[in-house]
């Protein structure tokens, strides 16, 4: 009986034994992971302020990474050299929208600008300076060439002359009012037919021919619009006059 008695007390105290050891392994567990969640949360703390310091430098601290194309003035496609002036035109759609003319980054001309109306648009720029000088419009379907005429002969020397039809801008024409803009270096100002689109860039003065015109027919079997063809668009850099 007293050796039964004695594996049963060794029996017991092996069981409390484990339970203490399991107790004591259940508690090391609970105060690593308790340990591991302070240090956690201290390390995220650290992380935020360090992440608030980043966002609170100046953006000048900061390398600049744009993943935008360049824009350019009056949204060319490519900058201009040193002493030239951008330039961007584009004549009228059908008899909707009207011609817009830009340069050096400023509109001239434009539907917007509610200063474009029917015929031939002309913004005049000052060569030297690239300041805007005047710009008019002249009715070629419904109106008088005579204007028109005595505009022209008005322009000084060394003014870049940009010119956008709308809707119509020949029926009124005459040989007197074509010779004087092909003199400002346009060729397709001779045959510059009614409704047909055109955008020219010119000067007066000029000794050549300018490389800046766009002329497209109008022809019912090609137009893109009803009764008109499409949009004609232009761009280029004019040398600045420096003498």
């Amino acid at each position: 009986g007293s050796w039964l008695n004695a594996v049963v007390l060794v029996t017991e105290g092996r069981v409390k034994m484990r339970i203490a050891g399991a107790a004591k392994f259940v508690v090391a567990i609970a105060v690593f992971l308790l340990t591991f969640y302070v240090i956690s949360q201290v390390f995220e703390i650290k992380m935020d302020a360090n992440l608030g310091s980043l966002f609170a430098r100046s953006p000048l601290d900061l390398p600049v990474r744009s993943t935008k194309p360049p824009r350019y003035k009056c949204g060319t496609s490519k900058a201009c050299p040193e002493n030239h002036f951008a330039f961007k035109m584009a004549s009228g759609a059908a008899n909707v929208v009207g011609p817009k003319i830009c340069v050096e980054d400023n509109v001239l001309m434009s539907g917007v600008k509610n200063n474009v109306g029917r015929g031939i648009n002309i913004a005049l720029v000052n060569g030297k300076t690239g300041e805007t000088v005047d710009t008019k419009y002249f009715d070629m379907w419904g109106g008088d060439v005579a204007p028109f005429i005595d505009f022209l002969k008005t322009i000084q020397d060394g003014t870049i002359v940009l010119m956008a039809t709308y809707d119509d801008g020949a029926t009124k024409l005459n040989e007197e009012a074509r010779k004087l803009v092909a003199e400002l270096g346009s060729s397709s100002i001779t045959n510059l037919g009614f409704r047909d689109n055109w955008v020219f860039c010119g000067g007066k003065g000029i000794k050549t021919k300018s490389p800046f015109e766009q002329h497209i027919r109008n022809n019912k079997d090609t137009n893109k619009y009803e009764g008109w063809p499409e949009v004609v668009e232009m761009e280029g850099c004019i040398p600045q006059k420096l003498d």
